[in-house]
């Protein structure tokens, strides 16, 4: 299974490729001319910055306010650019894992390919996951500035229908608390 790896990127977000309702979701690094995109699920993103806010604040508590972790994200490294064109998916994400290196006092992020076709029902499930894994290492600094932008990515989507919480599009939705009628916006 082929690791690809970046120790402190130059780079390291999460962006989209589309409109709302029709955005694709990708996780990038960059190290020089040497850029890796991978594809992922909104709730991913989603799920990811959570965890990493989560982490950063466990290791800021445990260590009693002296690890090297900002409470929020410095200003100097915010990024709202686009993600780098072209963006060529080198695989979909199936899971991810997040892990604190105390020696290093880094983030240790990895997005692995799961491929279900590689599955056998009559073979037991390996932990090890099938395919490509991107594995990237940032500071707390980067990581808390990573987090951000995705939480607000997430949030940049569709507005939610007030009745049951599905995205709504412009033309609205069929909503099951409206018994299968359309609601507008």
């Amino acid at each position: 299974m082929p690791v690809i790896s970046y120790d402190l990127p130059e780079r390291f977000v999460v962006g989209t490729v589309g409109g709302p309702g029709q955005r694709a979701f990708y996780l990038q690094a960059r190290a020089g001319s040497r850029v890796t995109s991978v594809g992922l699920e909104k709730f991913q993103v989603g799920l990811l910055a959570e965890r990493l806010e989560e982490l950063l604040d466990e290791v800021l508590r445990r260590s009693g306010g002296t690890a090297p972790v900002p409470a929020v994200a410095p200003e100097s490294l915010h990024d709202d650019s686009p993600l780098d064109q072209p963006v060529e998916e080198e695989f979909r994400v199936g899971s991810m894992a997040l892990a604190w290196d105390p020696e290093d006092e880094r983030i240790i992020i990895e997005a692995a390919e799961n491929d279900p076709t590689l599955l056998d029902p009559d073979e037991p499930v390996e932990l090890e996951p099938e395919g490509s894994t991107l594995r990237v290492t940032i500071t707390a600094a980067q990581a808390r500035a990573f987090a951000d932008r995705a939480l607000r990515l997430v949030a940049a989507g569709r507005p939610p229908c007030p009745l049951c919480g599905l995205p709504l599009d412009a033309t609205g939705h069929v909503c099951p608390r409206q018994n299968g009628h359309l609601r507008t916006i």
